[in-house]
């Protein structure tokens, strides 16, 4: 059913969906939302990725490339609901773009590949979308194509992903004959012609009777084990659900995330979008269905629940800058915010006044008189806020908890072809920082060279790309180095520091003791007290504690960070006059800075899980490829007339592997990586003894 919101109206809140589109890259998200667009009256003519087309793809390098790299806004309005959907990223590089989109999101589409099944970055942003409590359903697409199978990447969501998958729908045909599915909850056939368009509604298959009652039999046994009033009914006579209960139960469990209702199409073909935007709007949440977004003010924590007469408070998670302006990607969560209206970023305490409201249509716009909780929009005229910056009525402030950000793991050094750009390069470089958290600029102390930091090779090919295309500055870029690690392989216990400074007026003295030890496998820092009878007062412990963050910042074996440790302060003293908190802060960074000299430390590196899929006959030079990019491989299995590798391969070895892979496949390879963490980096060759 194709419907239209005026775009001033407002909306109930109950007719709100705030969605997302999660996928592993080529997974077919950004096809999935053209359709949903198309079938919406949006938009009037179906674009192809491939084409360059698509309305969500709109940056030149995402057309030239064929992948999302930005995450897109849109919205539309489908069976009287306003759908406002987010075409996230599904590369591993720009993992940080769909962290953002999720801080905001009600509610996600994950969509897998009927043949691949769970992909290494479908089980990453649905990792993501667990950590936020984002309820999801699950779109198996790309049922067309040869090797596509229902079942096994139903088996796959429930093998590695784990919730209960609730499949609602039985394709009508396989591969190229796929032509339509039954809809298992309400037992009809929907059916759609070669060019896509309305589907037609018919009883089940005759041929299908048998194999959908089945099924419709199985969905009711798996709802009623998850929901005690489905359980209820279940055993009742006639021991069945009705349509009713099961539509209830569905969306309940998947509200809980209990349960993943599994849809199935084809939306290059433009089947199963119907009653994907169905299902969107009977099981995903309203901002009514969410709690309420918490924040605080002066220390206390404070809640803010999802009422457009509320004090006004948004969270931004985009930053763009376009040829008319600063654009400012906002969620309202509570109250109203009209044109001309002021408001307050309440970490920096500024006030910005909104000059223009805008209902985002990927790079179009519409513009809003206002905008109210539940919606989300961009906003023009605030020149300080950054991704993740609270916005809220100055009269009642109220701070929002930001999307996190990811550490950078690769650099590179970057640096103007011409003197004269040298200026417009920092510019474009502190413009791109603002716009993506996630890249980081810096000058190296020793060399003197300005390094840019991010997430991959391709993050920051497309940042310097980005800075050639919009500045005009040519660039020369470095080779592309990783961000190393140092921890701590073997510990010291009682190690004394004595800090006594005397100036002629008050000095400084603290004594603390330490011991340090490895903190295992999870990594990070922690830090205890077992000081005892008051030797060292609780404010100078945790002064202490202040010292030795400091300390991390710098290791003994190349200046690397340092990460997983535990400090255990375990003895001091202190001064009548000379102790202070400057004076224990201090004892702590230069006493666990010499105690990392004392330890055996062992250097990090990061690692990233890659799965390469390759012709069976390939499958001997690329694995002897791994083995010489130090790489430990962890699984194979064949997959549609394909063999699929998994290893485990230091990320400073993938650079360049793309090329490589390629020669060695002629063309035909292609892989994906996952970053883990970090392991043990190789120590380095001892240097030759020249000969006298």
């Amino acid at each position: 059913m194709r419907t239209e919101l005026h775009p001033n109206s407002v909306s109930p809140l109950a007719a709100v969906r705030n969605l997302g589109i999660l996928a592993h890259v080529d997974a077919g998200k950004t096809t999935v939302t053209e359709r949903i667009l198309f079938a919406t009256g949006t938009i009037h003519k179906r674009g192809e990725v491939h084409d360059g087309t698509t309305v969500t793809d709109f940056d030149p390098q995402e057309r030239d490339r064929g992948i999302t790299i930005f995450a897109a806004a849109v919205s539309c309005a489908w069976d009287g609901h306003r759908v406002n959907l987010i075409d996230t990223p599904g590369h591993v590089d720009f993992a940080d773009e769909v962290e953002r989109s999720l801080r905001v999101l009600d509610g996600a589409i994950a969509v897998f590949d009927a043949v691949a099944g769970v992909e290494p970055q479908s089980e990453s942003v649905w990792r993501q979308a667990d950590r936020h409590g984002v309820p999801r359903i699950a779109f198996v697409n790309k049922l067309d194509r040869a090797g596509a199978d229902l079942d096994r990447a139903v088996a796959s969501i429930r093998a590695r992903l784990h919730p209960a998958p609730l499949v609602v729908q039985l394709p009508i045909g396989t591969e190229d004959g796929f032509t339509g599915v039954v809809d298992l909850v309400h037992m009809r056939a929907l059916v759609w012609a070669d060019d896509g368009g309305t589907a037609t509604e018919g009883p089940v298959p005759e041929e299908l009777r048998e194999t959908a009652a089945r099924r419709r039999r199985a969905l009711e046994e798996t709802v009623a084990e998850l929901h005690p009033a489905a359980l209820e009914e279940f055993c009742a006579p006639p021991g069945r659900l009705s349509t009713g209960t099961l539509v209830t139960a569905l969306r309940e469990l998947t509200l809980s995330g209990e349960g993943v209702v599994v849809l199935c199409g084809s939306a290059y073909r433009n089947r199963g979008v119907e009653p994907l935007l169905d299902a969107v709007v009977a099981y995903l949440p309203s901002p009514l269905d969410v709690p309420a977004v918490r924040g605080t003010h002066q220390g206390a924590e404070r809640e803010r629940p999802a009422d457009p007469e509320g004090p006004f408070a948004a969270l931004a998670f985009k930053v763009t800058a376009t040829a008319t302006g600063r654009l400012t990607h906002v969620r309202v969560y509570s109250g109203t915010i009209e044109k001309g209206d002021t408001v307050m970023d309440p970490a920096t305490r500024r006030t910005e006044r909104v000059a223009r409201i805008l209902r985002v249509m990927a790079d179009r716009h519409q513009p809003l008189d206002r905008a109210v909780a539940g919606d989300i929009v961009a906003v023009v005229g605030l020149r300080s806020a950054r991704p993740g910056a609270t916005l809220c009525d100055p009269d009642a402030p109220l701070l929002l908890e930001p999307p996190g950000t990811a550490e950078p793991v690769v650099s590179v050094a970057v640096e103007a072809r011409r003197r004269t750009d040298t200026g417009r390069l920092a510019q474009a470089l502190a413009r791109l920082a603002e716009e993506d958290p996630s890249l980081a600029v810096r000058t190296d102390a020793e060399t003197g060279q300005t390094v840019l930091s991010g997430m991959g090779e391709l993050h920051l090919e497309v940042a310097v790309e980005k800075i050639r295309r919009d500045g005009g500055t040519e660039v020369t870029v470095g080779r592309p180095r990783v961000a190393h690690r140092e921890t701590v392989a073997r510990g010291v216990t009682g190690l004394v520091h004595r800090h006594v400074h005397q100036t002629g007026g008050a000095g400084q003295f603290a004594h603390v003791v330490l011991d340090v030890e490895p903190l295992g496998p999870e990594g990070g820092f922690a830090f205890r007290s077992t000081v005892t009878g008051g030797r060292v007062p609780q404010e100078y412990v945790r002064a202490v504690e202040a010292g030795c963050r400091d300390a991390l910042a710098e290791g003994p074996l190349g200046g690397h960070p340092v990460t997983g440790l535990r400090v255990t302060l375990t003895d001091g003293s202190t001064h009548v006059k000379d102790s202070s908190d400057t004076a224990f802060r201090t004892a702590g960074r230069l006493g666990l800075r010499e105690a990392l000299r004392a330890c055996a430390m062992v250097l990090l590196e990061p690692v990233a899980e890659v799965t390469v899929t390759v012709p069976e006959d390939a499958v001997g030079g690329v694995l002897g490829d791994l083995a010489v990019r130090r790489g430990r491989v962890t699984g194979s299995e064949t997959r549609a007339g394909a063999a699929v590798l998994t290893a485990t391969v230091p990320l400073a070895e993938l650079f360049g592997y793309a090329t490589r892979l390629r020669s060695r496949t002629q063309g035909r390879g292609t892989f994906t990586t996952r970053p883990t963490g970090y392991a043990p980096a190789p120590a380095p060759a001892p240097a030759a003894t020249p000969v006298r």
